[in-house]
């Protein structure tokens, strides 16, 4: 049976549990495997493939900037246990090595099924695609510091320095040190605004696209997501031409793109789908993503990728290609889903009629992506 996508229920043991200190202690997987023989875990039947076709496809979101390689490992363990069908994650090599040693050592443990492994890259300036900096040295010594409290990464620490040479100095007590944690910092954004004295900036970037295609080739990652603003596609056009036929080696190519309202959305798709089309060797995705790495805040976060999702399983005129939830997905989406009657359903029901929006019998919605929720149950 596949995997609920209420988001992984095993890990709430897991979590529980250090997987894999830094020191990647032996010890802790055997007191992992202890615990999986312990509480059992259910074992998930169906491919990664069937699971998008039956509206059951979870995927992990490690972070497209989420690069600390030790924490990755640990969530692809942890969540490689719970069934996940994709772990979706930052296209550097190191990264996806990481995350192929958190696979594995979880099959060490269980013979779980192996789940895709997806690197993310982008076509022009997008939100998961930047870093918080700052000079810590410039900030007052009293501050309050709100941007290491509301980091969801844990990404900031600042530590208080005395200086020697200021000590005899009325009013002068030393600086901060430390900043931001590069490789831990996702982009999220939530330090700029808090800060009282506007010292944060956000800095962007854009994943080489040469880099990427080395990356794929290299036999370990099963499938590449785009992300892309929705409101152009000549970025994408560029992107898609520098990638060439490396789209053979996978098994998956995700889009992911904003709700920028319906008739544009779909006209958007419908480009980007007859840029892809010639080149495409493998299955196709489109990713809704609703509110941008929200899913650890609560409730209200998942309305946004919700609508999306109705407003698109209703469109009859979009183009091929499984549909799939993220940002702000949360413990309330599927419910969400439920009560549109997107929920593994093949079809919409309105005014008692039933309305057949596709001639195969797939799933409206292929399933849901977890990030920010995902790790926010891993690390609790």
């Amino acid at each position: 049976m596949a995997l609920s996508l209420s988001c992984c229920h095993a890990t709430l043991h897991l979590q529980q549990h250090q997987v894999a200190s830094r020191n990647n202690s032996s010890k802790n997987l055997d007191n992992v495997r202890s615990l999986v023989n312990r509480i059992g875990i259910a074992s998930v039947q169906s491919s990664s493939l069937q699971s998008l076709q039956n509206g059951n496809w979870v995927k992990l979101i490690c972070g497209a900037s989420f690069e600390d390689v030790v924490d990755i490992r640990n969530l692809s363990l942890v969540y490689t246990l719970a069934g996940v069908d994709c772990i979706d994650c930052a296209a550097d090599a190191s990264v996806v090595s990481a995350v192929n040693e958190g696979i594995q050592a979880a099959r060490g443990i269980i013979g779980v099924r192996r789940p895709w492994v997806m690197i993310s890259v982008n076509d022009d300036q997008d939100l998961h695609f930047r870093k918080a900096e700052f000079d810590p040295e410039n900030c007052p010594i009293d501050c309050s510091r709100p941007c290491e409290i509301v980091c969801p990464a844990n990404a900031i620490s600042l530590q208080e320095e005395a200086l020697k040479e200021l000590s005899q100095v009325a009013g002068v007590s030393g600086v901060l040190k430390g900043g931001v944690i590069t490789e831990r910092c996702y982009g999220c954004g939530r330090c700029s605004p808090v800060c009282p004295y506007d010292k944060i900036n956000l800095v962007t970037y854009v994943r080489d696209a040469a880099t990427t295609v080395k990356l794929i080739k290299r036999g370990d990652v099963d499938a590449l997501e785009i992300h892309t603003n929705g409101r152009q596609t000549t970025y994408f056009q560029e992107l898609w031409d520098k990638l060439g036929d490396s789209s053979k080696y996978l098994r998956l190519v995700a889009v992911s793109l904003p709700n920028i309202g319906r008739d544009l959305t779909v006209s958007t798709m419908k480009t980007m789908f007859s840029i892809m089309e010639s080149q495409l060797h493998c299955l196709n995705l489109w990713q809704l993503d609703g509110r941008p790495m929200s899913g650890d805040i609560g409730r209200g976060a998942t309305r946004e990728t919700i609508a999306f999702a109705a407003q698109l399983a209703r469109t009859n005129d979009r183009p091929p290609g499984f549909l799939q939830l993220a940002g702000g997905t949360n413990f309330h989406t599927v419910d969400g889903l439920k009560k549109e009657r997107l929920f593994q359903s093949t079809s919409i029901i309105e005014n008692s009629t039933n309305e057949e929006l596709s001639s195969s019998l797939n799933a409206l919605i292929g399933g849901i992506a977890y990030g920010g929720y995902a790790r926010k149950l891993e690390g609790s």
